[in-house]
């Protein structure tokens, strides 16, 4: 921030006394000049007070069971950086942020020698945190958000209200304990984690289907398209919270 202040400055001064040195040689022009300069400068500030406010949040959450950094951009273009040392879990949340239009920087080491317990839910927990800070006020969100997806023989539909409260309901129909390398009681403890972080209602079915790798990633990518649903700005109440209690 200092450096970009210090180089405004200088940038300022050095136009100074371009201006000055032109006022003094050509006057007429020099007048021009800045009346042009002025002019461009203004429009810039009124378009750039227009665009919408950049809606990203950067979390960084230790604990004695894992350590997480993760930056999340809500208005990206599907990027991401996951590194959880879990790879099927990396998956989900790669096609989450692809499908959910967000830019994500995440990188977890978690206690995996123990359990992967702590890393997923830990991962759940400051991923909403990310999004509920992310989001500010929620002044203009659409607020809640839905999406019924298909992959393949398999059906996943999920629900969001960002309310301000928090609520799960997890039903994925998978029968296996591990998907890859995956434990996938944990499926759940995600949900519960984003659930709580975010101070959201999330409620995710798998409505049927035959490959448990199918289900799992039917409710993730169903979650991201029903989250970029609710995230996304209403222009008619853009000043306005989506509540009539006055408090998300």
């Amino acid at each position: 921030m200092l450096v970009g202040v210090t180089a405004g400055w200088a940038l300022t001064l050095a136009l100074r006394r371009v201006l000055a040195s032109v006022i003094e040689l050509h006057p007429a022009h020099g007048l021009l000049l800045l009346a042009a300069i002025t002019l461009t400068l203004t429009l810039a500030g009124i378009a750039a007070s227009l665009l919408p406010a950049r809606r990203a949040a950067t979390i960084d959450r230790n604990t004695t069971e894992t350590k997480i950094k993760l930056t999340v951009n809500l208005d990206g273009q599907g990027t991401y950086n996951v590194r959880t040392g879990i790879r099927f879990f990396d998956h989900m949340l790669e096609l989450f942020t692809r499908h959910g239009g967000f830019d994500l920087d995440l990188h977890c080491d978690g206690d995996l020698d123990v359990d992967q317990h702590h890393t997923v839910e830990d991962v759940g927990i400051a991923l909403g945190e990310a999004f509920d800070k992310a989001l500010g006020d929620k002044k203009g969100i659409l607020r809640a958000g839905y999406f019924v997806m298909a992959m393949d023989e398999t059906l996943a539909v999920a629900a969001i209200d960002l309310s301000g409260r928090t609520g799960y309901v997890v039903d994925d129909q998978v029968n296996v304990p591990l998907v890859g390398d995956f434990q996938t009681e944990l499926v759940t403890d995600f949900f519960d984690g984003f659930a709580r972080g975010g101070r959201c209602n999330v409620h995710v079915k798998t409505m049927y289907g035959r490959s448990n790798h199918h289900k799992i990633e039917a409710i993730f990518k169903a979650f991201a398209r029903a989250l970029r649903g609710a995230v996304s700005r209403d222009e008619r109440m853009k000043d306005l919270l989506p509540s009539t209690k006055g408090l998300l």
